[in-house]
Order: structure tokens, then sequence, then C-alpha cells
């Protein structure tokens, strides 16, 4: 059987942005099996107007058979199409600032790609639901195939430092809750690893609980994959998500986790993780405790994780995008 030709199509790269970028590369290894596989990166990074209609002409003169923009850029479908496969990766996070681009977002992320694209791929389930209330018009068209977790995130036992735990949290933006999990360490010995650009409001709060830290930002993936396997136990108390790609990454590697008893995050975890109440400092206090004194809880947590990363394995997502891209082709 003749293979089709499938472009990838990817955001402009930038240092402090990669996860999409990693999640893509990996599984347009698996589509080479079956597809002639090429990706391309849009040139602009803008989300304006101007920036916007140079990345569509781009997208419009590298196309191919089968089409897939692989997110944050999902104006990028009106180059494509009815050959066009459009992933959305979180809906609420799009809409920030003044009515009219908050407006500008919905027509132009939402609506338009919406009606031109064959199928749309979310993240989760709570995703589909979220995105199904903006264009219910084009609800048919939402399938949900979760992230894959990174193949290079191995199991890398350690021993569990009880006297001065390693904590590590990802993401310093509003919704990843630092302020609340520094709140909740005051008192506890530890040393909190930080991924992300810290705010002066943020650096206030740490002198202010006397919390002994550590910030690194702009990381490479072979970095942020050190800073899992150097950890002890993996702090994810987000207020909002997509997916929640750090509870499966710390899974893989053997970390244990605490994260929110919200959607996604109970959908992606399982039952593999410490779920606590994210507005509730003493909640997210008491899971921390819990892990770092409770021995057995935290060999449960591992055990646990250990089984549910499995749901995400490459080749099991690889497989659910393959049969996608077959749909749209044989349509």
């Amino acid at each position: 059987m003749q293979k089709k030709n499938l472009t990838l199509i990817f955001r402009k790269r930038l240092p402090q942005f990669n996860s999409i970028e990693e999640i893509f590369l990996q599984l347009l290894e698996q589509f080479k099996r079956q597809h002639d596989v090429h990706h391309i990166e849009v040139p602009n990074s803008g989300a304006d107007p101007k920036s916007a209609f140079k990345n569509i002409q781009f997208i419009n003169k590298n196309k191919s058979q089968i089409n897939h923009i692989t997110g944050h850029i999902n104006y990028g479908s009106m180059a494509l199409g009815r050959s066009g496969i459009l992933t959305i990766h979180d809906i609420g996070s799009a809409f920030y600032g003044a009515s009219l681009h908050k407006l500008y977002i919905k027509i132009f992320w939402f609506w338009i790609p919406a009606l031109i694209v064959k199928k749309i791929t979310v993240i989760s389930h709570f995703s589909k639901k979220e995105l199904s209330e903006l264009i219910p018009f084009a609800k048919n068209k939402i399938v949900v195939i979760h992230n894959p977790v990174n193949s290079n995130l191995q199991y890398c036992p350690k021993p569990f430092n009880e006297e001065n735990p390693v904590l590590l949290h990802i993401g310093t933006k509003s919704n990843k809750n630092l302020e609340r999990t520094i709140e909740a360490l005051e008192g506890i010995k530890c040393r909190l690893l930080i991924i992300g650009d810290l705010s002066e409001e943020q650096l206030k709060l740490l002198a202010k609980y006397k919390i002994n830290y550590t910030s690194r930002k702009h990381l490479p993936f072979s970095e942020i994959k050190a800073a899992y396997e150097e950890c002890d136990l993996v702090s994810f108390a987000s207020l909002y998500e997509g997916f929640g790609m750090p509870v499966i990454e710390a899974q893989a590697v053997g970390r244990p986790v605490l994260t929110s008893a919200i959607e996604p995050l109970i959908e992606v975890a399982g039952d593999a993780a410490c779920m606590v109440n994210p507005t509730d400092v003493r909640d997210i206090r008491k899971g921390l405790l819990r892990i770092i004194q409770e021995d057995k809880y935290r060999e449960e947590l591992v055990r646990k994780g250990q089984e549910n990363v499995k749901r995400f394995q490459l080749k099991n997502i690889a497989a659910k995008y393959l049969a996608l891209y077959k749909e749209v082709a044989d349509a």
C-alpha cells in the first residue's frame, strides 16, 4: 500500500515553550511506519493578524495530503480545508485580556477552524467538554487522544530523602498555584525546585515563608528529565490544566505525585496520586506531609503510578492518531 504524505505543522518554537514539540517529534517517528512524514515550523510566533496571515500563507505553500496542526496556531486551519486535523491542548488559558481580544480568539482560534477542519483532537475528556460548549456546531468532529509520556523518561528509583526532600514544582503561571504551594510548605524542611520564571510577588512569598528553593528556567527536555530524577516528589496542585503532563512524567520516573482533585487531573492521574483541594492551603500541606512521612503510602503511589502510565505509552497514542489519519485520508 502506497504511503500517504503527512505534514505535521508546528508553532514557532520559543525557548520557554517546548512541550508540544517534544510530544509530536516522538510521535513523528511512529508515524513514519505508515506515512511519508515531514514537519514544518511556521515563521512567526505572534498572534496578531499580520503574523497569523503570514503563517497561513506559509502553511498553504507547504501542505500535503494529510495535514495536522499540532497546537497553539489554530488559525492555520484556514489554509488546510478538509484535509486538516487540529489538536487543541486547552481552552480556558486562551481567553485573557480585553473583550475585543477574547472575541478575536473565539472567532479565529476556535469558530473558524472548527468549521474548516475534518477532525479536532483534544487531550482529555475535560477539554472535550469545554470545547463542545464553545463550538456546539462542530462537536461531532472532536476526538479525545491523550498525550503520550515521553519514552526518554524511564523508571529511575532513588532512596527518599525523609530529612530534606526535594519537591519539584513545574510552572509559575497563575494556574500553576505556586503561591499556595509556597504557603503550604511553611515550616516543612525541604528544598523546593521550581521550573519557570519567578515573579516579584513569588520571590517575596518565598522569602516571607523562608522556603529553601532553587529555580531554573528555559530548560531543554534533557534537564527537565534530570529534575524529575533529582527530586523526591512532584507537587502539582494546579488550578487549571488541559491535561497535566507533569503527573504522568513523574509517574514514569517513579516519583510520588501530589495533584489537584479536579478534572482533567483526576482523569490523568487515576488512583495513583495524592489528590488535594488546590484552593485549600491546609489540604495541600496535609497531602505533602503524608507523602513525606508515610513510607508505605509513597511506595503505593509509585507502584500505582507505574501502572497508570502504561495508558499513555507512545505506541498506544500513535496508533490512535494513525487511525484518525486513515479516516481523514479515506474520507
